[in-house]
């Protein structure tokens, strides 16, 4: 005898797909994120874990999330709400000095939690408290995992270096070994005809900027260093 199932049995399986899909989602953006940081991008392994979730979970409710009203649109309402809330979250990002940027993760956070809103006002009730409980794994979990929550970094370094044109090479030499990325050099000459260095480097997550700072010291060339 075929069975048949039940209308609960096929609402919770279709909600059981809702939520692999936003999972399948959150770990694509992990390995996204995961990829970008090893090339010392600034957004990483979060940000993009969170705002792939935030995608996957406003493209259920414009699909599914309206399925209950009759002859209306409603979607366009959804589509203007992600647009929305982009300058919301723009309004977290800082620019630093040096170039850095932060509150990317946060912005992130605020795109998806408005998934999570909207769902709930949709009436996907399921999917809304899956959507924020797997916001808060990847905004919590993510940053105490200590391999997943490191990311590359940018310093500004100042040297007053001999003035030697092979010592110059050597240097950048050196921090290219080093697999740091190097933003830019900026050379002047002093009135002691000593060469001054601003550089605007890019640390792996893992590296010691100090101890980057003890070995240029240590350089024969380098007469002060100091970031």
């Amino acid at each position: 005898m075929k069975y048949v199932l039940s209308e609960m049995e096929v609402y919770i399986a279709g909600q059981m797909e809702f939520v692999l899909r936003m999972i399948i989602a959150s770990l694509l953006g992990i390995a996204i994120g995961f990829e970008r940081r090893n090339r010392n991008k600034t957004a990483g392994i979060r940000t993009h874990a969170v705002v792939a979730l935030g995608a996957s979970l406003l493209m259920i409710i414009s699909k599914y999330g309206f399925e209950d009203v009759a002859d209306f649109d409603a979607s366009r309402v959804a589509s203007q709400v992600v647009s929305g809330i982009g300058f919301l979250g723009a309004g977290v990002i800082f620019v630093k000095r040096d170039s850095s940027v932060s509150g990317l993760t946060t912005a992130g956070g605020i795109w998806a939690t408005a998934g999570v809103g909207m769902s709930a006002g949709a009436g996907q009730y399921f999917i809304s408290i899956c959507g924020a409980l797997l916001l808060i794994f990847l905004q919590e979990i993510l940053h105490r995992v200590d391999f997943l929550s490191r990311e590359s970094y940018r310093a500004t370094i100042k040297l007053i270096v001999k003035n030697q044109e092979e010592g110059i090479r050597e240097l950048e030499k050196s921090i290219l070994q080093e697999k740091i990325g190097i933003e830019y050099i900026k050379i002047n000459k002093s009135d002691s005809n000593d060469i001054k260095v601003e550089m605007q480097l890019i640390f792996p997550p893992e590296y010691s900027k100090s101890g980057f700072i003890s070995k240029l010291a240590s350089e024969k060339d380098v007469l002060t260093v100091k970031g």
